[in-house]
């Protein structure tokens, strides 16, 4: 059976930087340790006044499609996920296949469009609906575009303030693919939750410790959702795995829960018994409270063990480098993260092919996906031609006041003339309003 998965990678990130430990935290008189300790963010991506989710995820899908040599009849879908729409009826994705339609000779007007929502979770159920579409043999051997596009504001004053961030990924999914091929076999976990939520309004209400824990509940079903089907994993089946990072101080519980899942029953839990013991079984304990209480206190030991510092090192630290950089991209969050453990393993001279990674993606509401992808053998030349880093380091650096300013311009709710902070090149951007009220958008060379 012919593979099918990630043919190629593209990132666009808002043109625009915030400081969280020199700029944010001194106007919040806050210690700087908050944010690079204990959210483990350095700075947030913003866009400039010209920018929105249109034009981040048209600017990736264009760079991708300059770079395979693309043209519109090679695209049978254009899949966005976002959980920043501004409209309940007309999808993103023909606001950025007209934007495409400006550049390039032919249309989209065969291509199959639409938009998912899921939080989070919605851009890797967009390649998922890629990859059944492919498989079902409706593509006529043509790829779908997959562009995950968010500006992940938070109201002024809102404790998860400091892990905004604004970005796009581009993916196109194809057969027989250069980067990753998709496993067929996912793990779901899925529950009514209200953690995290926008009921018609711009910027999100959350409860942040329930939000947590349902991401942890979420993702252990997820985990043993995928294993029923799949096989029961050990911590080395894969070199890394990316999981939603809405901060990577989030993911440190994930990686935690994930690995001492995968070393029950294994030589690792033998050999770490004589210095934290064994695993607690539910078996061993009359009352829950108290089996509860056993687990926390046998993770609190792992979490201090050699082995699993070894391990989150290796297989889990990689994914958060540019995360760490951008602040939350929602439903980008998780593709940031497998590019930026396929960009360490470039920069570190790692030969990946045939290897695994695991995918942990996730989305308020709420839903965990797991499933594995294997890496193929053009993985590293795609990888290199990223560009994030020039990007990352050309961002205009903003002060606290230039920040409260960009985040009126960008409140639907705020009337703000603010003049851009940027020259935009080479980009499509947004330059105002049609008759009925929808937004217009110019290539600017």
């Amino acid at each position: 059976m012919t593979a099918v998965g990630i043919d190629a990678i593209e990132i666009w990130t808002g043109k625009l930087q915030l400081d969280l430990p020199n700029t944010f935290a001194p106007a919040k008189n806050e210690d700087p340790g908050k944010y690079t300790k204990g959210l483990g963010l350095e700075t947030s991506s913003f866009p400039d006044t010209y920018e929105d989710i249109v034009t981040m995820g048209a600017n990736a899908a264009k760079r991708l499609m300059d770079r395979k040599d693309l043209d519109p009849a090679d695209i049978g879908r254009i899949d966005v996920a976002t959980e920043s729409a501004f409209d309940n009826s007309k999808p993103i994705s023909t606001y950025i296949a007209g934007c495409l339609e400006q550049v390039y000779d032919g249309d989209f007007h065969h291509a199959n469009k639409g938009e998912r929502k899921f939080a989070c979770v919605s851009g890797t159920q967009s390649i998922d609906d890629a990859y059944n579409w492919i498989r079902a043999g409706r593509n006529r051997g043509r790829s779908a575009l997959v562009v995950a596009t968010d500006t992940a504001l938070y109201a002024r004053g809102d404790p998860g303030e400091a892990t905004q961030g604004a970005g796009a990924v581009a993916m196109l999914i194809s057969e027989d693919p250069s980067v990753l091929a998709l496993s067929d076999e996912q793990g779901y976990g899925s529950a009514d939750e209200t953690d995290f939520l926008k009921p018609n309004q711009q910027f999100p209400s959350v409860d942040g410790k329930r939000s947590m824990q349902v991401y942890l509940a979420r993702m252990r079903e997820a985990v043993e959702d995928f294993e029923s089907v799949a096989w029961d994993m050990h911590p080395e089946d894969f070199a890394y795995i990316p999981f939603h990072t809405p901060f990577p101080g989030m993911v440190r519980k994930a990686g935690l829960l994930g690995y001492r899942h995968t070393i029950r029953d294994t030589e690792i839990e033998d050999e770490l018994a004589g210095e934290i013991g064994r695993q607690p079984r539910e078996s061993e304990y009359d009352d829950w409270d108290d089996y509860e209480e056993a687990i926390r206190g046998y993770m609190d030991r792992l979490k201090d063990t050699d082995a699993y510092r070894d391990w989150y090192g290796r297989v889990i630290e990689p994914a958060l480098n540019i995360s760490r950089r951008v602040g939350n991209w929602y439903t980008g969050s998780v593709h940031v993260a497998r590019a930026s453990a396929l960009k360490h393993a470039a920069e570190t001279g790692r030969d990946l092919e045939g290897e695994k990674l695991l995918i942990g993606s996730y989305g308020s509401g709420a839903q965990a996906e797991i499933h594995a992808e294997t890496v193929r053998e053009g993985w590293l030349e795609e990888i290199e031609a990223l560009s994030i880093d020039e990007q990352l380091e050309s961002r205009y650096d903003i002060s606290y006041d230039e920040y409260e300013t960009v985040h009126d311009a960008h409140n639907h709710d705020k009337e703000a003339e603010v003049e851009e902070f940027t020259t935009p090149e080479g980009e499509f951007v947004h330059v105002g309003w049609g008759r009925m009220n929808e937004r217009k958008y110019e290539y600017v060379e």
